[in-house]
């Protein structure tokens, strides 16, 4: 018994403060007792929601585009690298083929 009265009173200011949680930047329209403030109150809102859900679609969109900007980027990097990688080897190759000839490259000195 005391463990569940010890866990409700640790519940207790959670439950409290989810009750209290407002959406910032809304207005209560529940207080307004004529209905066309009511109303505009409720426009408001709705206008207030559409603005940010604009701004953060906008945000999204700048995200999206920037997060592109940088891969086309790396793209390129990588193309860049792998080019160099090639080179390289074409080269290792080279001297590893020039390294096992027989020595009938070399003059004979006699």
């Amino acid at each position: 018994m005391i463990r569940i009265l010890l866990l409700m009173a640790m519940l207790l200011p959670a439950v409290v403060s989810a009750w209290a949680q407002d959406v910032q930047g809304i207005e209560l329209c529940t207080r307004e007792t004529r209905m066309d403030r009511r109303t505009g109150c409720l426009q408001s809102n709705i206008e207030y929601l559409h603005k940010l859900i604009a701004a953060n679609a906008a945000e999204a969109q700048r995200k999206l585009n920037a997060a592109a900007g940088e891969i086309s980027a790396l793209k390129a990097t990588v193309a860049a690298l792998q080019a160099s990688v090639e080179k390289l080897q074409s080269s290792i190759d080279k001297l590893q083929a020039a390294a096992s000839k027989p020595d009938a490259a070399k003059p004979n000195a006699k």
